[in-house]
């Protein structure tokens, strides 16, 4: 009777054991499924906030290509009047919206500068010889954006510049990705976005930023704690799963592709503890990345093909978008000359642009 009691002891033993270690593997397999589940959502929208990123770029310079007074100072040669054109739409620009580290230059069509917004001095200079994304443009002449690698790595959208059938030149919208960066972190993201190093030697304005596991840190406002973090992380593994669970904190990894499509780098991202629970109760329909919800985003991106919608010119369609998101004293100037827009449209068109706003409180009216 004894020796059964001691048998029935060992196999409650082994049984409470397996239940254990079952109970153990099922926790941490769920634990491995919701961070799966967390870091795919968060990727996501990480590429939704990209195309944003890219969509919003191109239509703000496709509303300036339209530019009169621009192509008036190509057409006259004149790099002075361009040199003061660009910076005073920058200074705008950085005043009323959130494009603060914008920076514009207008290129000949052989791919020379005529004049940039932030320095003087620089016309004649040729970029063709360091600018390999420009190469198709002398076939194709049509608007292309992308994250772009020239003497620095920035967000790039080079738009034609035309009078009639002859062109001009190219238009050309310049935005760091710091500020992608600033607006991640304040949602409890930080993010080290890195190029390979083997594009140093053509990005020769970067040769003094640091290096981080064979590729160079492009954001200069990355945080410098995790940098020694993730200098211990197992890179490699990393790479081949795309993912990584280390202290406390989720680290994702996002190839980084030009406008061609080649991978130039990757996107580093990494979120606490802290920040996942807050992202797990957020309203999931909402993109985590800017104001906008997936489906906005996604419309935007869409509005590529007909940037203008119902709108006669870029310029005006962008000016009128822009009046919703000043404060009331921001808001006076540029509501005379918006008015002053839309006078010259016709009772359709305004019909139009009114039907096309579908995010719009809807009001019933008549216009007259």
């Amino acid at each position: 009777m004894k020796q059964f009691n001691k048998i029935s002891l060992w196999v409650t033993f082994f049984v409470l054991i397996i239940l254990l270690a079952s109970v153990f593997f099922f926790l941490n397999q769920s634990k491995e499924d919701r961070l799966t589940s967390l870091g795919d959502h968060v990727v996501s929208n990480f590429r939704a906030g990209l195309a944003y990123e890219m969509a919003d770029l191109l239509s703000f310079s496709l509303a300036l290509s339209e530019d009169g007074e621009l192509k008036n100072a190509l057409i006259a040669d004149d790099e002075t009047k361009g040199y003061s054109i660009l910076s005073k739409i920058t200074e705008r620009f950085k005043k009323y919206t959130h494009l603060k580290s914008l920076r514009i230059q207008v290129l000949t069509p052989d791919f020379f500068i005529f004049a940039r917004s932030w320095n003087e001095g620089f016309e004649g200079m040729p970029i063709w010889w360091f600018r390999d994304d420009l190469k198709k443009l002398r076939s194709n002449k049509q608007p292309k954006v992308g994250m772009e690698i020239g003497r620095l790595l920035t967000f790039k959208a080079t738009i034609p510049i035309r009078s009639g059938g002859k062109l001009l030149g190219y238009l050309e919208v310049i935005k760091f990705v710091d500020e992608l960066v600033a607006k991640l972190h304040k949602k409890g993201i930080e993010l080290f976005a890195l190029m390979d190093e083997r594009y140093l030697k053509q990005a020769e304005l970067m040769r003094d930023f640091p290096l981080l596991h064979g590729h160079v840190i492009v954001n200069r406002n990355f945080n410098h704690q995790l940098k020694k973090k993730v200098e211990h992380l197992d890179w490699n593994r990393l790479e081949s799963k795309s993912y990584l669970y280390r202290d406390e904190r989720l680290y994702l990894m996002e190839p980084m592709h030009n406008g061609e499509g080649e991978k130039i780098g990757v996107y580093l991202l990494t979120l606490s503890n802290e920040a996942l629970k807050r992202y797990e109760k957020a309203n999931q329909s909402a993109s985590f990345f800017t104001q906008f919800s997936d489906e906005d985003i996604e419309q935007v991106v869409a509005s590529w093909e007909h940037p203008y919608g119902s709108f006669r010119s870029g310029y005006d369609k962008d000016l009128i978008g822009l009046l919703p998101k000043l404060n009331k004293e921001d808001k006076i100037e540029l509501e005379t000359e918006a008015k002053e827009i839309l006078r010259e449209y016709s009772k359709d068109e305004l019909i139009d642009i009114i039907l096309s706003n579908e995010h719009n409180e809807k009001k019933i009216g008549v216009i007259e």
